[in-house]
């Protein structure tokens, strides 16, 4: 079947559930098993990796019908779900290392990602070394015995610099690391990672897969020799999902495909609208044919999001990024993204950078262009060019 149809299809199952469409929302802790026989069959299947149902926190029928359908969408294995995207992020992260371990992380990944490097890993006695997300197959220079793990991120977080993952996944496996992706921007539908040597894709599921800014969600989905470190560490931390929240994914997830099209569709029209006023100095949106990393993009990609940013003229400074910012009616100020709606944030790159300098050299802001008319944004972000110069 077609990613469409899988999208639509997958684990549903209305014969079971007295003809519902969705799969219900199992409010559970307890489940009872038929027979002492029964409940062996499930530990040794747990002991296995298998994702049964024995406990709530182990897993429903809400959470698994998730999990299945978004291994299914993105080609892998398995996934396990979890209660946000940081949580999957330091459950994936944690899964593959141990004292004395080193990992490279791309320089421009998310910055809760540097944080827990910087702070858990580091008191774990885990190493990490920030690399130039333009590196490539000379990623292999930086790997050494104890690497275990190569963290990517395309586009980057901010900054939206496409990486070479192919050249990248061979030099890590050459030297047996897990390659690892944070997927979120251009979700199983754009892009992927299993076909491009990913081991691990990790998906802020809050963000496009719930699709409505009403529920907090990670997702990792896994290859098959991946997928035992990732379940054992997950199951050991504890980590679980409300099952309404698991429910809201599962929803989402349903119309990823229509509205991730208009997102796309919204966001490079956009995107050029901005290329040509003359307030902003570039536009990093990696769809566009001025941005470095677009031919990675065309040859990697089946879509973009509709996340990026601007970089404003330097003639600009905070005052007026204030001005502009706070009077928009359409682009709420707010983090996260990949709800309907359109968001807006201002960022500094530069102080999280060690690996690679960055130097707009103007202000830096982020956009999320969601399901409005495009006519209406323009008209609300031309306004706020007009507070920007004063």
């Amino acid at each position: 079947m077609k990613r469409d149809t899988i999208i639509v299809s997958a684990c549903r199952d209305p014969e079971a559930n007295l003809g519902i469409v969705n799969p219900p929302v199992y409010h559970t802790s307890t489940i009872i098993q038929e027979s002492v026989g029964e409940m062996r069959r499930k530990s040794e299947a747990r002991a296995r990796g298998e994702q049964v149902t024995m406990y709530g926190r182990i897993g429903h029928p809400t959470s698994l019908a998730l999990e299945e359908a978004m291994a299914e969408l993105e080609g892998g294995y398995r996934c396990f779900a979890f209660p946000s995207g940081l949580a999957a992020i330091a459950a994936a992260l944690t899964a593959y290392v141990g004292t004395g371990d080193h990992v490279l992380v791309s320089d421009s990944a998310y910055r809760p990602t540097r944080s827990y490097c910087d702070t858990i890993l580091k008191r774990m006695g885990i190493e990490t070394t920030y690399y130039d997300p333009l590196i490539g197959s000379g990623i292999a220079e930086l790997i050494r015995p104890e690497t275990k793990i190569v963290y990517v991120e395309a586009p980057g977080s901010q900054t939206f610099e496409m990486q070479d993952i192919p050249a990248i996944a061979e030099a890590a496996h050459a030297a047996g690391a897990v390659v690892m992706m944070d997927n979120t921007w251009a979700t199983p539908l754009y892009f992927r990672p299993f076909e491009k040597g990913v081991d691990v894709s990790i998906h802020a599921g809050t963000k496009y897969v719930v699709g409505h800014s009403d529920a907090m969600l990670g997702l990792v989905t896994t290859t098959e020799a991946a997928w035992q470190p990732l379940c054992a560490t997950a199951q050991a931390l504890g980590q679980c999902v409300g099952p309404d929240d698991v429910y809201l994914g599962l929803r989402g997830l349903r119309t990823l495909s229509v509205r991730l099209e208009r997102h796309m569709k919204n966001g490079l029209d956009i995107a050029r609208w901005l290329e040509d006023r003359p307030e902003v100095d570039r536009v990093l949106h990696p769809g566009l044919p001025s941005h470095p990393g677009y031919e990675i993009w065309k040859r990697d990609f089946l879509g973009a999001s509709g996340l990026f940013s601007v970089v404003l003229d330097e003639a600009y400074g905070d005052e007026g990024l204030q001005r502009m910012i706070d009077g928009y009616e359409l682009f709420g100020l707010g983090a996260s993204w990949g709800g309907y709606e359109s968001l807006v944030i201002a960022q500094k790159p530069e102080q999280f950078r060690t690996a690679t300098k960055w130097d707009g050299p103007g202000l830096l802001v982020r956009y999320h262009i969601g399901l409005e008319d495009p006519d209406d944004l323009k008209a609300d972000l031309a306004a706020g060019f007009d507070r920007l110069r004063g």
